[in-house]
């Protein structure tokens, strides 16, 4: 049992979820689209040698099996494909329909002898017999390999009865020979030469079935891995997910770089306060629509969202990919989240509803980006004394009775990266901030609502 499933391609230990084998199941649909196609390619060209190719059946024969074959071969795989196109195949059409390729295929090389009026020997000895590889290969596109097997044991079975009908027809003996040079240049049957024939169909599709089993679980793995990595980058951001995913080396605790960035700090005013008289489905409703709104904007301008604390967000800006204009980035993405911030309340006004006030700072300096944890459980953050900065201007706003403060400082180093504020700006000097042991000069940024 375990070497079939082995051969077969089966999954092994635990069962595929359902969004990674939908994934598989789709790849295999499209794989089933190019089979027929190719199919129908093989038809067209062995039917355009066909028609080129001379004769011997006398003018006007009523009876031309090799064609009749042919044109059926042809309308089969044309409505197998237009039914894939509609629908996904059922495993059980999909193996009638290995089977049935290999019987027409071998089908119009038994007719040939028929179309040529030569005996049965004679079909034994068409080059076309070659086409019977073709179709054995193409069923390996589905990674499936139940049907390369079915393919390839129907066309040993299939030319087993072939050969039996030919030296079962030469009902004198005469055909069968062992003479090499007499079996090459007469009607005649060699038993060895059909037995290497046989043996070497069924060796390919052992070869295929082997392979595409191997490259089935390769195939499962990089599916499962990959619908691993766009999950994980619901919880992460894209860069982080990067990160992780393309490093050359597993991402241990401690590993970290030293960058020049920025880091900006949104914050629900009055949130703790608003949550206590709230039902709790009011307060997720509201957070999963702040978190809605400002997440694509801070994403939008370059921001790496950090993490989500609460009713705070933490983003980062040239600390996960090191920037040249982080403090241009950050200053815009404060400013049209100020913006949005005007916009929202406004909307929650007209519906009837309280209007929710959002406040935000940013800071900039030397900061360390890296893995932080246990070994077991690993965090990508930033850490720095511009992450401390921008918690503490973050509160500061109150003070100030502004919407969104900035240093000084990063105020200038994004007007030189290309900032240009849509609204005047007031600037705050010598600015007292709990925490900070010496006087700041702020810059309390605004915005021109949008029309």
């Amino acid at each position: 049992m375990w070497a079939m499933t082995q051969v077969l391609g089966a999954p092994v230990g635990r069962a595929l979820p359902a969004r990674v084998r939908a994934r598989i199941d789709a790849a295999q649909d499209r794989s089933e689209i190019l089979i027929g196609w190719l199919q129908l390619g093989a038809v067209i060209v062995f039917g355009t040698l066909y028609a080129l190719s001379p004769k011997t059946a006398p003018d006007g024969a009523g009876f031309q099996p090799a064609a009749l074959a042919l044109g059926a071969y042809a309308l089969f795989t044309v409505l197998r494909l237009a039914i894939a196109y509609k629908r996904r195949l059922p495993g059980w059409l999909v193996a009638i329909s290995a089977v049935a390729d290999m019987g027409l295929l071998l089908g119009m090389i038994w007719s040939f002898h028929l179309q040529y009026e030569q005996p049965p020997s004679f079909y034994l000895k068409i080059p076309t017999l070659l086409y019977v590889f073709i179709f054995i290969s193409l069923r390996a596109l589905r990674f499936e390999a139940l049907y390369v097997i079915l393919a390839g044991a129907a066309a040993a079975i299939g030319w087993s009865g072939m050969v039996a009908y030919a030296v079962m027809w030469d009902d004198g003996g005469m055909m069968v020979t062992r003479d090499y040079i007499y079996y090459m240049t007469n009607n005649a049957i060699l038993i060895g030469a059909e037995f290497d024939k046989i043996i070497s169909i069924l060796m390919v599709t052992i070869v295929l079935a082997v392979a595409i089993a191997r490259a089935r679980r390769t195939l499962e793995q990089a599916v499962a891995d990959a619908a691993a990595a766009e999950d994980m980058s619901r919880f992460l951001a894209p860069e982080v997910v990067a990160q992780v995913t393309e490093s050359e080396a597993r991402v241990a605790a401690g590993e970290g770089d030293t960058r020049e960035a920025a880091v900006l700090f949104l914050d629900i005013r009055n949130f703790t306060p608003m949550a206590n008289v709230l039902p709790p489905a009011d307060v997720i409703a509201l957070l999963t629509d702040y978190q809605a709104r400002f997440t694509p904007i801070l994403r939008r301008h370059g921001g790496v969202i950090d993490k989500f604390l609460g009713d705070g967000i933490l983003a980062s800006f040239g600390a996960a990919t090191p920037s040249q204009t982080y403090a241009r980035d950050a200053c815009r993405a404060l400013e049209a989240c100020m913006a949005e911030a005007a916009a929202w309340a406004a909307e929650r006004i007209d519906a009837g509803l309280p209007p929710v006030e959002i406040i935000g700072a940013a800071a900039s300096g030397r900061v360390i980006y890296g893995a932080v944890g246990d070994g077991d459980r690993l965090e990508m953050t930033v850490i720095g004394d511009a992450v401390n900065l921008a918690a503490k201007l973050e509160k500061h706003t109150r003070e100030e009775n502004a919407p969104a403060l900035v240093p000084l400082g990063l105020y200038e180093l994004a007007e030189t990266q290309g900032f240009r504020p849509s609204a005047p700006c007031e600037h705050l000097s010598d600015r007292a901030v709990a925490g900070v042991n010496h006087t700041i000069d702020l810059v309390s940024l605004s915005f021109s609502p949008e029309p």
